[in-house]
């Protein structure tokens, strides 16, 4: 048994916190707005003024948004003088990120052959 299937064995445990806050993560990611803020961290840390502008946002909602994000671990703040940089928050965000962006961009034909309706 590999390690991804026995954390999957682990989490349809009814008593396993991890699906509940993998929702969580999900739920955040799922909105729109959110999603578009962490994937303007991804390229390079990011300052909020820089991605509100390129996003067309305020700078008081994106800051709003930071905070959800930062406190769910999915983005993470640094100072520099003034100014706080976002990125996102290590390299499983950035991976689960550029591994559902490759799987939308897929083309879906041949995706239901074989199925039987």
């Amino acid at each position: 048994m590999n390690t991804y299937s026995h954390i999957i064995i682990m989490m349809t445990r009814a008593d396993d916190p991890s699906v509940a806050q993998l929702a969580d993560l999900f739920h955040l990611l799922g909105d729109p707005t959110r999603l578009r803020i962490v994937l303007a961290c991804l390229p390079e840390p990011i300052a909020v003024g820089d991605i509100a502008a390129a996003l067309q946002l305020s700078s008081s909602l994106v800051s709003h948004h930071l905070r959800l994000l930062r406190a769910a671990r999915i983005v993470k703040a640094e100072r520099q003088g003034k100014q706080v940089f976002y990125t996102a928050a290590d390299a499983h965000i950035t991976g689960v990120l550029a591994d559902m962006l490759e799987h939308v961009a897929e083309p879906q034909a041949g995706l239901d052959q074989g199925v039987e309706q």
